[in-house]
């Protein structure tokens, strides 16, 4: 066994870099791609410093471990990022900017408004005519702030 492992060249750590780069094209979502990446470093490393199988293979988990947490740590940022612009499923940030008429009467201060097939409580500012068009400019929480469109 241990002839075997010491009998590993660069070509060996090349071939088995591909082979995990080529079965990251299958769609496994990046979990190939990094020891594929860092089965090829090991192996240019190789081709230039002679190593032990025992450092080789050392080399090998110390690049996966260490292109796999940056690739994880820039791919945090950019979901986080992502999920501050996302609007699916997130109900206060599709109502911010609609226009809406008004059913009935809405009092200064507090009262409920009828948004589609739901009634929201609602804050404005001035009293608004049953009739006339408003718009939601915040949500906080479970309370629209409303004002009136101009027409």
């Amino acid at each position: 066994m241990f002839e075997l492992l010491d009998s590993i060249n660069h070509w060996h750590w090349l071939a088995f870099g591909l082979a995990l780069v080529a079965v990251e094209l299958l769609g496994t979502a990046g979990y190939f791609l990094w020891l594929g990446m860092s089965a090829l470093m090991v192996g240019i490393l190789l081709s230039f410093i002679p190593m032990s199988w025992q450092l080789q293979w050392v080399a090998f988990a110390t690049f996966a471990l260490a292109t796999t947490w940056i690739w994880w740590r820039r791919q945090f940022k950019s979901d986080k990022k992502s999920d501050a612009n996302r609007k699916l499923n997130q109900k206060s940030k599709q109502l911010v900017g609609q226009i809406v008429r008004l059913d009935e009467d809405f009092p200064a201060g507090k009262g409920r408004l009828k948004v589609g097939d739901t009634t929201w409580s609602a804050q404005a500012e001035s009293a608004i005519r049953a009739g006339q068009q408003v718009e939601i400019t915040k949500v906080s929480g479970i309370i629209l702030t409303i004002k009136p469109c101009d027409n």
